[in-house]
């Protein structure tokens, strides 16, 4: 009889500025719904959710939710390492949140791996939905600003839970091919080191 195979697991932080939705993502990706009153985050939150990317292939996502406000900066920051995904998010119907997206960035840097993956999500799409002139943030704008940092970038209503999933999904896939591409990069560099001696 087979044993079960352990789960991969994967760390990934949600980070963005205060009021843009991160807890109502984590809450509609974990749980299926939003919660009845929403209070700010203090300092950190995790959940954790098993995703079902192929038939034969699962992993654990465990999801870290922090604080946006500038007073809890120096305590989230230090639940950044070991992550192998940053969800940045953004409101898009506040200018604001996005032109924080550039310090957001370069916190994770300095306090994680180099290949760590980052995905954008502007966040509140059913707003912009019903009335565009509310929209702050184009689509457009900021999926160049993401193709020029090499992050990925989606849209999505955490509200709805339109795009939710599969963002989520997006970013495990992408932090699997680049732990499958690591081994591949130092065995090309052996080789180099080996055609130099």
């Amino acid at each position: 009889m087979d044993t079960p195979q352990e789960l991969q697991l994967f760390k990934i932080i949600l980070v963005g500025d205060s009021k843009v939705g991160k807890t109502d993502i984590l809450n509609r990706f974990v749980r299926g719904c939003l919660a009845k009153q929403s209070h700010p985050t203090i300092g950190v939150e995790f959940a954790t959710k098993i995703l079902t990317l192929s038939e034969n292939e699962q992993i654990k996502l465990q999801i870290w939710d922090t604080a946006g406000q500038e007073r809890y900066r120096s305590i989230t920051s230090c639940h950044f390492r070991k992550s192998l995904g940053a969800i940045l998010v953004y409101d898009i119907t506040n200018e604001q949140t996005f032109e924080s997206l550039g310090k957001w960035i370069a916190d994770i840097k300095s306090q994680t791996e180099e290949n760590l993956v980052i995905m954008i999500i502007g966040n509140k799409k059913e707003l912009v939905d019903k009335n565009e002139d509310i929209r702050k943030v184009s689509s457009g704008y900021a999926s160049d600003f993401a193709q020029q940092n090499n992050l990925l970038y989606e849209e999505v209503s955490a509200y709805s839970g339109e795009n939710i999933e599969n963002s989520f999904i997006r970013l495990a896939q992408e932090i699997i091919k680049q732990k499958r591409q690591k081994p591949v990069e130092k065995l090309e560099n052996a080789k180099d080191l080996k055609q130099m001696q």
